[in-house]
């Protein structure tokens, strides 16, 4: 049965929405004439009082073009020369259109260490996003790529996206691409290619449809966004892919129009901490765990304790966050630990009662608290 998605858009009070490049862009730069579109389309979505958190590509698919280079080249200082001077131009063209209907932009650039470095920096950036929201003023949010390096990347937008609507505990993502759904296979190859609508379950089956290449501007392909709508409908929020250069395309999706592909939200909301701990952080190591220990996780809601423990991968010190995975491998939950690795190893197996003979101390009868792990449920 199809799910009405109308309601969940009636609902929504709080939306991200995501721009790829190939979107915004045309052969000669910016293309204008669909940043004023979407600028008025969500001017519109604000005057009936919802909120709006637009996450923006473009910045290098316009400084490439603006310097007048026919590809992106591969050196990181080149790229991030690039990304300067294409950022600058972005913004002004957003401030421009979105002034033509009284609103004013504000220009969020953010790298991955921001949000997951520290739990107080992380808070810094969701409290500056809540003051723009409650000044009237648009977020227009980028990964900083003037300053990024691989080891501090979000990946892409469609992750950064995704992590924006768990910070800020939105109520909808939309992600506005330049093919207009998920399809079957690729439409640009492939005449028999249909669309799919609606996706229930995130599995193996859906990423192997998913469309891996990226566009000639852009980072992520199609595999990107399910992986972005992975981590929002495991965290109970809908995604929905959709054609950003349709018309009117926002006003068709709240008006409960089947546009793009609809993703289903899990059943559950998780607590925004739980977000930042089961999607933010970079897990420091793996710990793998027994049948029974799997049990009392996922079915009876129970903190991880050391007798469940089978192995310890990585070196990691108190409070890192931890990947749990199961005995064959599939990952089940992120959690932040109440030993270190070495003491992990030295406990594993063992009773609670046991720990104080093992250290010489037992701060913790859990390894890892239920108040501290993100069970993410539905990941493969």
């Amino acid at each position: 049965m199809t799910v009405d998605r109308k309601p969940f858009f009636d609902r929504a009070r709080r939306v991200v929405i995501k721009v790829g490049s190939g979107v915004l862009t045309a052969s000669d730069g910016l293309n204008l004439k669909v940043i004023d579109s979407l600028s008025r389309q969500i001017c519109t979505l604000l005057e009936t009082g919802r909120e709006v958190l637009l996450v923006s590509s473009g910045a290098m698919a316009s400084g490439q073009k603006r310097i007048g280079l026919d590809r992106r080249p591969d050196e990181i200082p080149k790229r991030q020369a690039i990304a300067a001077v294409g950022q600058a131009g972005l913004i002004m063209t957003y401030d421009t259109a979105f002034a033509r209907y009284d609103r004013k932009v504000a220009q969020i650039l953010l790298t991955s260490d921001d949000l997951s470095s520290s739990r107080r920096r992380y808070l810094n950036a969701r409290n500056t996003l809540h003051t723009l929201l409650a000044w009237k003023v648009l977020p227009i949010i980028n990964e900083n790529d003037t300053v990024v390096v691989e080891e501090i990347k979000f990946g892409d937008n469609d992750n950064l996206s995704a992590l924006i609507t768990l910070m800020m505990n939105a109520d909808l993502l939309i992600n506005l691409t330049d093919i207009d759904s998920l399809y079957t296979s690729d439409p640009r190859t492939d005449e028999t290619a249909r669309p799919i609508h609606e996706v229930e379950n995130i599995n193996r089956q859906i990423e192997k449809v998913a469309i891996g290449l990226p566009g000639a501007l852009g980072t992520g392909g199609m595999l990107s966004k399910i992986k972005a709508a992975r981590k929002v409908t495991v965290a109970g929020i809908p995604m929905v892919i959709a054609g950003g250069r349709s018309d009117d395309i926002l006003q068709r999706l709240f008006a409960g129009q089947i546009c793009g592909t609809f993703f289903t939200p899990g059943k559950a909301r998780l607590s925004n901490r739980k977000c930042w701990i089961g999607f933010t952080l970079k897990p420091k190591g793996a710990i793998s765990i027994d049948d029974g220990a799997v049990r009392a996780i996922m079915e009876q809601g129970k903190s991880l304790l050391s007798g469940g423990i089978i192995s310890v991968e990585g070196d990691f010190g108190i409070g890192a966050p931890v990947a749990l995975h199961d005995s064959r491998g599939k990952p089940l939950a992120t959690g932040l630990v109440n030993y270190s690795a070495t003491d992990i190893r030295k406990i594993l197996g063992c009773h609670s009662s046991e720990i104080e003979g093992k250290l010489g101390q037992k701060p913790y009868d859990e390894v890892i608290h239920r108040n501290n792990m993100a069970v993410l449920t539905g990941c493969e």
